[in-house]
């Protein structure tokens, strides 16, 4: 119990510090980023991978995780407050494009099965405080129909 007061205690220290060097909305999204592995992990997936980027910065995944067997991309959308629209409402087509595109690059450069893909995304909200974890969230097949 008191690691996990521990981890949050270093979690807001990181924050305060990325606050400081950079855009308030990096930060942020960085601090929502920290709390969507925390969480993962909580929920028993073993995140193994943060903000896995093509060489040619073509596109990026936030989080790499396995769940049993399953290699799982995680898209991260957060708000400050939830009174502008739903995280989930930021990724669009194109966005599910581009992380599409880097998972098989993934895929291929670690020689795992697509079938054994799958795309989640993690929404946080800061005031009042909301996290969602939506499995599932799109398919390498959808690709096809996003192009």
């Amino acid at each position: 119990m008191w690691l996990r007061g521990l981890s949050r205690l270093c979690d807001e220290l990181r924050h305060w510090a990325r606050s400081r060097r950079s855009a308030d909305h990096l930060a942020l999204g960085r601090r929502a980023e920290d709390l969507a592995h925390r969480y993962l992990e909580a929920e028993g997936l073993t995140v193994v991978d943060r903000n896995w980027t093509l060489p040619d910065r073509g596109a990026e995944v936030d989080l790499v995780a396995w769940d049993g067997d399953t290699i799982v991309f995680v898209e991260v959308k957060s708000r400050r407050d939830a009174s502008f629209a739903d995280p989930l409402r930021a990724i669009d087509r194109e966005k599910r494009r581009r992380v599409a595109r880097a998972a098989q690059i993934f895929l291929r450069r670690w020689r795992i099965p697509p079938e054994r893909a799958r795309f989640d995304v993690v929404t946080v909200v800061f005031e009042p405080y909301q996290i969602r974890h939506y499995r599932d969230a799109w398919s390498l097949r959808d690709r096809d129909r996003l192009s």
